[in-house]
């Protein structure tokens, strides 16, 4: 509408062409305004009698000639899961910023209609945009919410300030003018039904239903795989620092192995194999966009990680061994005794696959029902191991014995060591969110 109203000299109304003097601009321009606040995107009509328009000429040979029709207030109404998605951003920490070509007004108007720009909140178009230092934007950009009427090198310069302010940055996009934002971007979204050839080449990730909510669908899933990975960190290191303990500290104070290498050899691929990547495979807990956005510094081992592992490791290696040498002070035979003692660690990190399947969460409920491929393999896993202890076929192979119910019953017993463990140190960790949540 501003450009076209600076090629007017007159309003046409009723038929009749009266002078576009400046009181009847001002009045132009407070529609408009008061048009795109209402979330409409506006369009100026105008006639030029007897001329051809040629864009590529420009249209300076126009200024003062054209007769303003009226306006035109269109809208595309967002829809209605966006708004859900924008709050669902905001709590899991991710600032949404709306870039539109719109005026700043209808941009303002549909940002908070969307829960996108808060009160106090900037808005800022290209014109002012281009006015700002590079340092004074950067100073800025926290504060704002809505870029309007912003040209491609202008919303390549706006990704630039987020990333000097070490944000990690997605930019969506589908025209061939946003390529140059979409590769700056650490993640760039391309449109799969609207956008081009060209902004989806340049994109990272390709919407294929053009929805914003499924972006934020994304993200939640790929928070549950990176915590799902985490666990199984945890598993792995927990359960084979558990293991060496054993054997160094069995060597160290003069006892014989504890485990026959075939036996380690088993755990190591079977008694842990058939859980691991089950466990990979765990269900969302629920809570993943209520948590802050990880730090792409973050290193995988944290210290909460290495705080769980000092609870979980000791279990599992005082059980074990505790065990072994509890037993061959009673007089078993020692086959006997090494057998139980490889059932005993087999058994206790099953327990703690329990334990890793939750930050904070009691593993004394049924949600592992929601994971019936844990369920299976923890099946598997017992029947196996069943298997190399009671079968005589396989009692030479793997150095066993077999064993009373009666010791069955007190292996798991032992091995549920870590498992109470774990579930202290949660309890303690909840209590103590509790706390902090009242206060």
């Amino acid at each position: 509408p501003e450009a076209v109203r600076e090629l007017c000299r007159a309003a046409r109304q009723n038929g009749a062409d009266t002078p576009l003097d400046e009181p009847s601009r001002h009045a132009m321009r407070l529609a408009a305004e008061r048009m795109a606040c209402e979330a409409l995107r506006v369009l100026a009509i105008a006639v030029v009698e007897g001329a051809e328009i040629d864009a590529r000429a420009g249209f300076e040979g126009l200024r003062g000639r054209g007769v303003l029709l009226g306006l035109v207030g269109q809208i595309d109404p967002p829809r209605a899961e966006v708004k859900d998605a924008v709050a669902r951003c905001r709590e899991a920490g991710i600032k949404p910023v709306m870039v539109t070509g719109d005026h700043k007004a209808t941009g303002h108007a549909i940002a908070k209609e969307l829960g996108i720009a808060k009160d106090g909140d900037g808005v800022v178009d290209g014109r002012e945009l281009e006015q700002m230092s590079d340092s004074v934007l950067a100073e800025r950009i926290a504060g704002i919410s809505v870029f309007a009427r912003v040209h491609p090198a202008q919303k390549l310069r706006i990704v630039d300030a987020y990333q000097k302010r070490h944000e990690v940055v997605a930019m969506t996009g589908d025209g061939v003018n946003d390529t140059p934002a979409l590769v700056k971007a650490d993640v760039g979204v391309a449109m799969g039904i609207t956008g081009t050839e060209v902004a989806k080449e340049a994109a990272k990730i390709v919407i294929s239903d053009d929805n914003f909510a499924t972006i934020i669908a994304a993200v939640e899933e790929g928070r549950v795989v990176y915590r799902n990975l985490k666990k199984v960190v945890l598993y792995l290191l927990s359960t084979s620092v558990a293991e060496v303990l054993v054997l160094l500290t069995a060597l160290t104070l003069g006892y014989p192995p504890p485990l026959a290498a075939v036996q380690i050899l088993w755990i190591n691929l079977v008694a842990e194999g058939t859980v691991t990547i089950n466990l990979i495979m765990e269900p969302a807990e629920g809570d993943e966009m209520r948590q802050k956005p990880i730090s792409p510094h973050e290193p995988l081992l944290t210290r909460l990680l290495l705080s769980r592992m000092a609870f979980m490791t000791p279990a599992i290696a005082g059980s074990t061994l505790g065990w072994f040498i509890y037993r061959l002070s009673t007089g078993v035979s020692f086959p006997q005794a090494q057998t139980e003692t490889f059932t005993v660690l087999a058994v206790g990190q099953w327990f703690n696959v329990l334990n890793c399947r939750s930050e904070t969460g009691s593993a004394l409920n049924f949600s592992i029902l929601k994971n019936p491929w844990l369920i299976g393999g923890l099946v598997i896993g017992n029947v196996l191991q069943a298997a190399v202890v009671f079968l005589p076929s396989l009692n030479d192979v793997f150095h066993t014995v077999p064993f009373s119910l009666k010791e069955v019953v007190a292996i798991g017993v032992v091995a549920s060591l870590v498992l109470w463990v774990e579930e202290l140190r949660k309890l303690v960790v909840r209590t103590r969110m509790a706390r902090l949540a009242v206060g």
